[in-house]
């Protein structure tokens, strides 16, 4: 662990991170749901045997293959910045974190990237049946690509599977399967990969709306809306369950993130829900922490408690239970999380200092007692602790958490209804009458992008201080570089990756003005 820890460098190794992960996530959740509804599409073609189906998923595909190769760009300098601003932390987990990483690029990227060139240049050149199958496995594979990255985030939420080996002083995976079906990275694929499904699906309606506001590609625009209405309710009806199922598992894994989610203070039975509220700044305090009150709040009353014990009269814990420690419900007070986890690392360090000198009878007596459950459940467990410096350094920011969560919902409900109205008005017929409708649909393409960013943003930000929760802080994983080389790079990277942006929406601007090959 970093005693003399360098701020500067901490902060901007956090926002070149950030900076790459939220452009790259402008590029990733389109490129899931994109595939699938070309292999949707392209099915339909196969079946029917329809020239214009395949005029339609050539569409899709021209614009979907523009967003993957400049997705593919950002993904791997998003890889290369572990090794490079947080070598500390990849050194500390790489045995765990590493695994399905490289399973990813070894197994999912590949399959990926070897049938997407059939996908693109094989339409003339191989059967259709195989065509099909191609098109598919591309879009198995993105998911697939998904599904090892996430796994490999839900682990630095929810460390599971692992031991931690004192020779080395790194933490060993010892059990791949308990990794992989940690209940955080289940909740966080399903999730990730249905809110990928309804922004490719609201990208596809918004620009059929979009030819039809045109008067213009008429048959194009209603066959796309019925596969992006279909398919976009169906995602976003999974949205809403995943989420909920998310939210679940956060409030007993992550308890201190769920309570700044919805900016619990106090805790209380019988819960409300908050459906709607503003905060503002309020004189009560957590140590050195203002606290929030609401300007205006909208709750429904009892139902956090049914969502989380499924008992309207169960106690659900807010942040100054999780602080200040609450013995009536177990929770303990984070200043004797801190007096554990110091224990945790005194022993370490004594195990370490006893290897230097060789002193075999106590390397062997403290190595007994740092491997035993009841040290590692009892110390271990809060072993980054030891370098928190005050308690409420583990409430992340609650005005970013809430908000990101309450509007990431809200936007969801609008979702459905959105989708709804689709569905709706091509079955009734009326949907090129519908103009107030068609402009709803195509002013709505960037929400899902919203949404889907903001719940990264959630995500990460709600686990604050924690680079992996409980076991090592943000400031401990940094690699031990000058601040100034990390400032040079984020400003490199931010340029280049609004130049790709930028070109990506104008290609794709271009691309769609010019309209399918008929």
């Amino acid at each position: 662990m970093i005693d003399n820890i360098d701020l500067t460098l901490v902060g901007w190794s956090r926002a070149q991170f950030a900076l790459t992960a939220i452009y790259h996530w402008l590029f990733v959740p389109l490129t899931l749901g994109l595939s699938f509804i070309l292999a949707i599409m392209e099915t339909i073609y196969f079946r029917t045997g329809k020239e214009e189906w395949k005029m339609i998923t050539r569409f899709w595909m021209t614009l979907f293959g523009i967003n993957f190769a400049i997705g593919i760009a950002t993904g791997i300098i998003l890889e290369f910045e572990f090794g490079a601003n947080w070598s500390n932390y990849s050194w500390f987990v790489g045995d765990i974190f590493g695994a399905p990483l490289a399973v990813e690029g070894i197994l999912a990227f590949f399959l990926e990237s070897t049938f997407v060139a059939v996908m693109f240049f094989g339409w003339n050149k191989v059967s259709r049946k195989f065509h099909l199958i191609s098109t598919w496995l591309v879009a198995i594979g993105a998911s697939l690509s998904a599904l090892w990255i996430l796994v490999a985030n839900a682990w630095m939420q929810n460390p599971v599977g692992m031991a931690f080996n004192p020779e080395t002083a790194r933490n060993e995976m010892v059990s791949f399967w308990a990794v992989l079906f940690n209940q955080v990275a289940v909740d966080k694929f399903l999730h990730t990969i249905s809110s990928g499904f309804l922004l490719a699906s609201m990208f596809v309606l918004s620009i059929s709306s979009w030819f039809l506001l045109k008067k213009r590609e008429a048959l194009l625009a209603k066959n796309s809306i019925l596969v992006a209405g279909i398919f976009g309710l169906m995602s976003s009806l999974m949205v809403a369950y995943t989420g909920d199922q998310s939210a679940r598992t956060v409030s007993r894994v992550q308890p201190v993130k769920f309570a700044a989610m919805e900016a619990l203070f106090e805790g209380k039975s019988n819960a409300g829900l908050t459906a709607f509220g503003i905060l503002k700044n309020s004189d009560k305090m957590i140590g050195e922490k203002n606290q929030k009150e609401f300007v205006v709040k909208i709750e429904i009353p009892g139902l956090l408690s049914v969502l989380t014990a499924g008992d309207r009269d169960a106690y659900v814990p807010g942040l100054v239970d999780h602080i200040s420690g609450n013995a009536k419900i177990g929770i303990m007070s984070v200043q004797e999380k801190m007096q554990r986890g110091g224990v945790a690392r005194n022993t370490l360090t004594d195990y370490l200092n006893a290897k230097k000198l060789n002193v075999t009878e106590q390397i062997e007596n403290i190595k007994n007692v740092f491997i035993s459950k009841d040290f590692q459940e009892n110390y271990f467990k809060y072993f980054g602790y030891s370098s928190i410096k005050n308690p409420e350094e583990v409430i992340p920011s609650v005005p970013t958490s809430f908000y990101s969560f309450h509007l990431m919902v809200i936007l969801g409900f609008l979702f459905i209804i959105i989708f709804v109205l689709a569905i709706n008005q091509l079955f009734q017929g009326t949907i090129e009458k519908d103009r107030w409708f068609l402009w709803i649909a195509f002013l709505s393409l960037p929400l899902p992008i919203l949404a889907s960013e903001l719940g990264w943003i959630l995500t990460e930000v709600g686990r604050q201080p924690w680079i992996i929760q409980n076991l090592m802080p943000v400031s401990g994983g940094v690699s031990n570089i000058s601040s100034g080389s990390v400032i040079t790079t984020f400003i490199l990277f931010a340029v280049l990756f609004t130049v790709l942006l930028i070109s990506e929406i104008s290609i794709m601007v271009k691309q769609i003005k010019t309209g399918p090959k008929h």
